[in-house]
C-alpha cells in the first residue's frame, strides 16, 4: 500500500495547529482574569514521515492500520510551573466537549525505569476537512518545566546511544531525574508564595504598560 504522504498528515497538521490554538487561549483566559494559569506553555508536532516509517518497521505496524495503532503521530506538549498545575490540566481537558479522551497513562506517580515522568493523554479529535468531518488520535503529554528539561536531555542521549546507555549514564539520569522531582516537590511547598509574586509582577509590568 503506498501512501500519499502529504495527504496523510495534512489532517494532523491541522490537528496540531488547532489544539495549540485552544490550549494556549485557554491560558490566556487564565491570565486575563488575574488568575494562576496551569499552562506555562504548548508545543506541538507533527511526526516525520522518516519517524513513522521507523516505528512501522520496529512494531511491525502495517499501513492500513497506521491511524488506529500509532497514536503520537501528532503530539501536542503542556507544560506546566507545578506538579498539581498537571492534574489540573487533565481536568480541564476532560471537562472539554470538543475532545475525547480515550487513553491515560500517569508517569508521574508511576516513573518508567529510566526516571522519565509525565502525564500522557490519548485523545480522539475532529478536524473538518473539505470532504466533511475526520476524526483522528493525538497524544497529549503534561509535565513541568523540570521534568521537561529531563526529558529534553534524555531524548537527546537516546539518539546517541540508541536506547542503551553505558551503566554510569543511566545511573546519572535515574539520579537527576529524583532531583528534578525533589525539585518538583520543593517548588509545590512555596507555590502559593511564587503565585502571588506572579501576581504582583503582572499587575506592576501592566502598571508599566499603561
Amino acid at each position: 500500500m503506498d501512501i500519499d504522504w502529504d495527504t496523510f498528515l495534512w489532517p494532523y497538521n491541522e490537528a496540531v495547529r488547532e489544539l495549540k490554538v485552544k490550549f494556549r487561549s485557554l491560558r490566556q483566559g487564565f491570565l486575563t482574569r488575574g488568575e494562576h494559569s496551569p499552562i506555562e506553555f504548548v508545543i506541538g508536532r507533527v511526526k516525520t514521515v522518516d519517524s513513522i516509517k521507523e516505528k512501522m518497521t520496529r512494531r511491525v505496524i502495517s499501513p492500513d492500520v497506521i491511524e488506529t495503532d500509532m497514536q503520537d503521530i501528532a503530539g501536542i506538549r503542556i507544560v506546566t510551573q507545578f506538579v498539581d498545575d498537571i492534574y489540573k490540566v487533565v481536568d480541564l481537558i476532560h471537562a472539554r466537549d470538543d475532545m475525547e479522551v480515550v487513553e491515560e497513562r500517569d508517569y508521574i506517580q508511576n516513573a518508567k525505569p529510566s526516571g522519565y515522568r509525565s502525564y500522557h493523554m490519548v485523545i480522539n479529535y475532529t478536524v473538518y476537512l473539505p470532504e466533511g468531518p475526520k476524526t483522528l488520535i493525538a497524544e497529549i503529554q503534561i509535565r513541568t518545566l523540570a521534568m521537561n528539561f529531563w526529558a529534553t536531555v534524555e531524548h537527546t542521549l537516546n539518539y546517541k546511544y540508541k536506547g542503551v546507555y553505558p551503566d554510569d549514564i543511566s545511573k546519572r539520569l535515574k539520579s537527576t531525574a529524583g532531583a528534578a522531582y525533589k525539585l518538583d516537590e520543593e517548588m509545590s511547598s512555596i507555590k502559593d508564595e511564587v503565585q502571588e509574586a506572579q501576581k504582583i509582577f503582572t499587575k506592576n509590568k501592566g502598571k508599566e504598560k499603561s
